[in-house]
């Protein structure tokens, strides 16, 4: 009979999936963002490894509530980038985390995505206003850019609402509330269908790698407009962002694959303006997270163009 992982088992499955969705995010040039190839925004690739390194930790410790978790990973990062690398980062992948502790998945193995979808819908329903008051105290720790005030549970006051209704009531302007909202939806509907189907392009591994999260991180940045660069320079400086993704997605996908020259081109223009598409991003790694906890055998991948 299989043994049942233990709690620790399953911290180190969440941190190891955490990890490597964190170092694909800089191992792969994405447009506007910092990679190993491109900095930018003031910040380097190391500092978005040393973050990912100092709150994994964090993010996959057994037993632990979310907000606990967001809290202690954002302070910890806090420690070693001393600048806001990765919380929309954090605050997607803690419940993914929390999510294998479910009763039903912590004696299952390796969950199905079915399962893993219905168990984070259950962490989500079960968050509490202690969570949002860790999660806003975070937030605020982690100075995010660009943050205005909210008319409701703004996060520079403390929430009397559990956190998954404050993010209900952000869910409108920001996509990673957004998620919280919908049981992390458009994760499972948009962002894991867009990555498996890259994962198919090419007899390498290591190739598909490369484009299923080149090709996610578009799908992101085409369908809704960054919540990150809406709140740093306005809807029509973001809308005109998404136009432009979607007409490079269309040319991954007219069978030649992404032109790398166009896209570091596009990189370039978009950090000279200083405009980050930093939600699309972190939606792509927690998309990349949750492929690896169903797939623990990808992270053995390394990303290559």
């Amino acid at each position: 009979m299989m043994q049942a992982p233990s709690p620790d088992d399953l911290g180190g499955t969440a941190q190891q999936a955490f990890l490597w969705a964190c170092m694909l995010d800089v191992m792969v040039s994405k447009p506007g963002n910092v990679s190993l190839q491109s900095a930018g925004h003031g910040m380097t690739a190391a500092l978005f490894i040393a973050s990912a390194k100092a709150s994994g930790p964090a993010i996959a410790a057994p037993g632990e509530t979310v907000g606990s978790r967001i809290e202690r990973a954002v302070r910890l990062t806090r420690a070693v980038a001393h600048c806001n690398t990765n919380l929309g980062i954090l605050l997607l992948c803690a419940p993914l985390a929390a999510a294998l502790e479910r009763p039903a998945l912590a004696t299952a193995g390796l969950p199905g995505i079915g399962a893993l979808r219905q168990a984070v819908e259950q962490v989500l329903a079960d968050l509490t206003v202690a969570d949002a008051e860790a999660a806003y105290r975070a937030i605020a720790h982690a100075s995010p850019g660009g943050l205005g005030d909210a008319p409701e549970q703004d996060v520079a006051a403390v929430p009397t609402v559990d956190l998954r209704t404050a993010m209900r009531m952000a869910a409108m302007r920001d996509t990673i509330a957004r998620q919280y909202a919908h049981g992390f939806a458009d994760l499972f509907d948009l962002g894991l269908p867009a990555f498996h189907a890259a994962m198919q392009r090419h007899a390498s591994p290591a190739r598909s790698l490369h484009t299923a999260v080149l090709e996610t991180y578009l799908a992101w940045l085409g369908r809704f407009p960054d919540s990150h660069i809406v709140r740093k320079h306005g809807l029509d400086v973001a809308q005109s962002v998404t136009e432009q993704a979607r007409d490079l997605k269309k040319r991954c996908n007219d069978g030649n694959g992404p032109d790398l020259h166009l896209l570091a081109e596009w990189d370039r223009s978009l950090k000279a303006c200083g405009i980050n598409p930093g939600t699309s991003a972190d939606l792509t790694v927690a998309t990349a997270m949750i492929a690896a906890l169903v797939s623990p055998a990808l992270c053995a991948i390394q990303p290559a163009p």
